[in-house]
């Protein structure tokens, strides 16, 4: 199983993220029924477009606090300097998939960039 990490600019739809999730799962050759769940950082609590997105795909949405981001910062593989001044975390995408994904989660890959939304998979375990 798979968790979609999401980071974006305020204000996004909900179909600019269901669109940086299916980008994401096409780069990384996998669907929809695969998606366990979405995360991101705890300082997107306030962006409705993924908790609509989230709904609409089916699946929990986590919020990942300050210090599981932290924890898992050494295991992204993209580092943004504008990630890490407005959320704290060198790609928060990346990061929040990897928290959510669990200890022995990893990265599919780097993070897709679509529009202004981004969006990281990670396999929760050694399955996918």
């Amino acid at each position: 199983m798979i968790v979609a990490g999401i980071g974006c600019k305020s204000g996004v739809s909900p179909g600019a993220i269901l669109a940086a999730i299916d980008a994401a799962l096409t780069e990384y050759r996998s669907e929809r029924a695969t998606l366990a769940g979405v995360a991101t950082g705890s300082t997107k609590r306030d962006e409705p477009a993924i908790v609509v997105a989230a709904a609409t795909l089916g699946v929990p949405l986590h919020y990942v606090g300050e210090d599981a981001l932290a924890d898992v910062a050494p295991r992204v593989k993209t580092i943004s300097e504008k990630s890490q001044r407005t959320t704290g975390s060198p790609s928060l995408s990346e990061a929040a998939a990897l928290a959510a994904a669990g200890e022995d989660g990893r990265l599919l890959g780097p993070r897709i960039i679509a529009g202004a939304v981004t969006c990281a998979l990670a396999s929760m375990g050694t399955t996918t």
